[in-house]
């Protein structure tokens, strides 16, 4: 299947009108010089609804649309605790951890490590973090979207790959986070837009034309089991979403270090006006995660219930295929937004990313290593560098890592899964206990990695959601034990609780209540 005439025309549309207008919001005022303040913070000038739609924008990319879609076709519903338990997270993140940031004024994760404990963590974890973002990440978002281009039009993936990477390059080299944070909302409505499309498109066809309630009403006859949000210990799937393990064990710590220890997402809310804007932006994004499963997860289901019937035409090659042949069910020019939404979201990931790497590489790796430098230009030079090698980088090698994996979101959270568990014990411990040392935050971070690979090859019978709990508790025992140790030891950047403002708005208040309400209806209703 190609795309017709007018859908190009939509596309490329789409793709003119996004750089413009990435290119006149990053203008600065006569006289006015980009700085590394403006390319890497956006200036601390973002509103509560740009944090918001950034926040999603970021968060939703060909590897959430492709890859949980996939997963959504394998596994069903239960995939989407992953959307819905993060916007209980981005309350705590919002409530706790966030004002604790932004009163010591952080511009990036690692500087926080440096402040907490010294500046070995700082570039441990600074190196972990580069190294994730390009081979996992980066390659993940160019892989997806490249293998959806492919399935759509036809086009070889390598070559959807570099496509992808000069639209992002474009988009976002010029404004940095500015650029990519006020088109975001341009970004998200589009994508949200073609999201529904799509899942009411495949709940049509599945009922045979008579809407998507009635397609709604055919999944859950047709593949009851797809609806259980907490799985049994028979389902094949068990060992990835370990039942009730999901909603009191390493789902929540894969989730705090992905909303809240993750520079790629909490580098928006540290770019806000304010704390209170910050905290909008955060609710904002928490009520718009509790529709992604609707636009992803369900299409996936409704994939697979369509490919079961021999009758409907439809078929699936592999399970990250499922999203892309639904959009071919899409009508002339229906099809070129559709397209033109997935586009936005692929593009908007990396250029948050390609942001977030720059900023790591130049703030926290380039400027102390070389002290002389004091130019803002060179800074903004530098970043720019990093970003577009690092995607160089992430095209060379996206094949020989991603091509074999039928499900690319279970790998991508697997694989950061190793690391997960010493990067929260060293945040939360770091924020909460004063008594946590510099050489506790090492032993964790290394020791999340090998006790994560022991279990796994040792006891394999343990899934890994239940194997990110237990070596987080570890990692948190380490840290403990370190500081009793080390009790001489004098923390010079322990973080006094009592001096950071916790206060929310009653909005805020209200709103996170409203959140939790629904989290629960859904978890009943689906359990």
């Amino acid at each position: 299947m190609t795309l017709s005439t007018i859908d190009f025309v939509i596309v490329v549309a789409y793709v003119i009108a996004l750089i413009t207008i990435a290119t006149m919001v990053s203008r600065e005022e006569a006289g006015h010089e980009k700085n590394s303040q403006d390319f890497f913070l956006a200036s601390n000038s973002l509103p509560w609804w740009a944090v918001g739609a950034s926040l999603i924008a970021a968060n939703i990319s060909a590897e959430q649309i492709i890859g949980m879609s996939g997963s959504g076709f394998v596994v069903g519903l239960a995939i989407a605790s992953y959307e819905w338990m993060a916007a209980a997270t981005l309350l705590i993140v919002g409530y706790f951890f966030l004002p604790v940031f932004l009163k010591h004024k952080i511009y990036s994760m690692p500087q926080f490590l440096q402040k907490r404990f010294d500046k070995r963590v700082k570039y441990v974890m600074s190196v972990f973090w580069l190294g994730l973002y390009t081979f996992v990440n980066l390659t993940a978002i160019l892989w997806l979207g490249a293998t959806a281009i492919a399935t759509l039009t036809g086009f070889p993936i390598v070559y959807g790959m570099i496509a992808l990477a000069v639209f992002a390059v474009a988009y976002s080299i010029y404004g940095g986070l500015k650029a990519v944070a006020l088109t975001d909302i341009i970004q998200v409505v589009l994508l949200i837009f073609g999201g529904f499309l799509i899942t009411w498109l495949a709940l049509d066809r599945v009922s045979d034309g008579a809407g998507p309630v009635a397609g709604f009403g055919v999944l859950l006859d047709q593949a009851p089991g797809k609806f259980d949000m907490i799985l049994s210990k028979d389902n094949p799937e068990y060992m990835n979403l370990p039942g009730i393990g999901v909603l009191i064990g390493g789902m929540w710590m894969m989730n705090l270090s992905y909303w809240g220890f993750n520079q790629y997402i909490i580098q928006r809310a540290l770019a806000a006006k304010s704390i209170k804007e910050a905290q909008k932006g955060i609710l904002f994004a928490g009520f718009l995660k509790m529709l992604t499963p609707l636009i992803i997860v369900v299409p996936g289901i409704a994939a697979f219930v369509l490919a079961q019937d021999a009758t409907s035409g439809f078929s699936v090659a592999r399970p990250d295929s499922a999203y892309p042949s639904l959009m071919a069910l899409a009508p002339v020019g229906i099809r070129g937004l559709i397209f033109a939404a997935l586009i936005a979201a692929i593009v908007s990931s990396l250029g948050s990313m390609m942001n977030s790497i720059s900023t790591i590489f130049t703030l926290d790796v380039f400027r102390p290593l070389k002290p002389g430098v004091e130019s803002e230009q060179t800074l903004v030079k530098v970043g720019r560098i990093a970003s577009v090698t690092a995607l160089i980088i992430a095209c060379l090698v996206a094949k020989p890592l991603l091509g074999n994996f039928p499900q690319a979101f279970q790998y991508i959270q697997e694989f950061t899964g190793f690391f997960t568990p010493g990067i929260c014990a060293i945040f939360i411990l770091g924020v909460c206990w004063k008594g946590a040392t510099g050489n506790g935050a090492l032993l964790a971070a290394l020791g999340s990695f090998v006790f994560s690979i022991l279990m796994k090859l040792l006891m394999p019978e343990v899934p890994f959601m239940d194997r990110v709990l237990y070596v987080f508790i570890a990692c948190c025992l380490i840290i403990l034990a370190l500081g009793f140790f080390e009790k001489n030891h004098v923390q010079e950047g322990a973080i006094e609780l009592r001096e950071v403002d916790f206060t929310t708005s009653t909005g805020y208040l209200i709103g996170s209540g409203v959140l939790v309400a629904i989290l629960i209806l859904l978890y009943t209703i689906f359990w």
